[in-house]
């Protein structure tokens, strides 16, 4: 037991030496300390709405988040909207509809039905806009980009239950931009992130201090709008997060207190055989 113990505390070690090891150029991956990490994380309410803030005000004109409805915003688990504030965000946007009575596409003010919408028509429009390339949709995209910690990190992340390596890659993305290091190149319309794969990215640096006022009194930083907006995201990406955690951990004192009267009932039973 004791060199079991020293084995994993070696293992945890080593994945924290690697987890901050950097290079000219290159960065690992740092893990956040993020709200909603671990079996009982729950969202920083205060926090999705400034994530929202940074969504609406900076992301939405480039991305799309076709699979969050405005309604979402209001429900359980989500930022805390109230139903008369999530209509009110749904009004702001314009929505593409029809055809009507004349076989004609008309915009009209957005519902809560209604999916955030996409700045462009179609994907050939954005193309066009940002010279070929393509901004993903943010629907799910903290649930599709991860960090590989390899061994013997990722076993220690099955014990730990770490599922934040989405929101950890977009903070270290957002916070990543920086020149080129000696003796690279970049193209015209790149820019060098040292948290992108291959470093070279299209999105220009999205974010800068000031860009976005607080009401609350939280820094106008950097830092500070690229931990909101990738908490919003990973909230976007799994809104059930806190419920899905609240049953998992029910389901498993049911299955300890169910373990435990097996046992005491199979004893009772084979005690009376004997």
């Amino acid at each position: 037991m004791r060199k079991t113990a020293l084995l994993i505390a070696a293992a945890a070690l080593f994945g924290s030496v690697v987890s901050t090891q950097a290079t000219e150029g290159h960065i690992v991956i740092q893990r956040q300390p993020w709200s909603f990490a671990g079996p009982f994380g729950t969202f920083d309410r205060a926090q999705l709405q400034r994530g929202y803030r940074i969504y609406k005000d900076v992301c939405s004109a480039c991305h799309a988040m076709k699979l969050v409805s405005f309604r979402n915003l209001a429900q359980p688990g989500g930022p805390g909207f109230s139903e008369a504030q999530a209509k009110t965000v749904a009004a702001d946007y314009k929505i593409t509809d029809g055809p009507n009575d004349k076989g004609e596409m008309f915009e009209r003010p957005g519902r809560v039905s209604d999916h955030f919408p996409s700045p462009d028509p179609n994907e050939q429009a954005a193309r066009a806009r940002f010279n070929g390339a393509y901004p993903p949709d943010l629907s799910v995209i903290a649930k599709a980009r991860g960090v590989e910690a390899g061994l013997p990190r990722g076993l220690i992340d099955i014990i730990t239950q770490y599922q934040e390596g989405g929101p950890d890659y977009l903070y270290a993305l957002l916070t990543g931009y920086g020149k080129p290091p000696a003796g690279e190149t970049i193209g015209d319309t790149q820019h060098w992130n040292r948290a992108f794969p291959g470093h070279r990215i299209s999105m220009p640096p999205p974010l800068s201090d000031g860009q976005v006022e607080y009401t609350d009194g939280t820094p106008a930083t950097v830092d500070q709008y690229a931990r909101d907006v990738a908490a919003f995201l990973m909230w976007a990406a799994e809104p059930h997060l806190e419920a899905r955690k609240r049953i998992g951990f029910q389901v498993m004192i049911f299955l300890i207190i169910f373990a435990g009267l097996a046992y005491y009932t199979k004893k009772k039973v084979w005690a009376d055989l004997h």
